[in-house]
């Protein structure tokens, strides 16, 4: 059983900066891809961020230039670097982990980011 840890999360100003962390229970080498996304209440989970195993990125519009996703295979964990937040970031993100071969979506509990104006 695969378990994805998000922490990071918090309360910042507009225009300030948190890092994300994901750590992964085992090797993150085994996912094909893994990802950022976030959920605001009442409001379907929508991408963020991914990467996958080959290091192709892809971000929402809504964060792309100011947002990077990375990962580090020797500590198991993906980043997500938000810069420059707004209010309207403001929300639960989620940890994402895939093996396609398995069929397997991983997912974490959730780390929340407030931005407040």
């Amino acid at each position: 059983q695969v378990h994805l840890v998000e922490s990071g999360g918090g309360l910042v100003q507009a225009g300030g900066s948190l890092r994300l962390s994901c750590a992964a229970s085992g090797s993150i080498l085994n996912f094909n891809a893994m990802g950022w996304y976030r959920q605001a209440a009442g409001k379907q989970r929508e991408l963020v961020a991914s990467i996958t195993s080959g290091g192709t990125t892809n971000y929402a519009d809504s964060v792309r230039d100011r947002f990077i996703i990375s990962r580090d295979g020797a500590k198991k964990t993906l980043y997500l670097q938000m810069n420059r937040l707004k209010p309207e970031d403001t929300n639960v993100y989620y940890c994402n982990a895939e093996q396609w071969v398995f069929d397997k979506i991983y997912w974490g509990k959730g780390t929340r980011v407030t931005v407040s104006s």
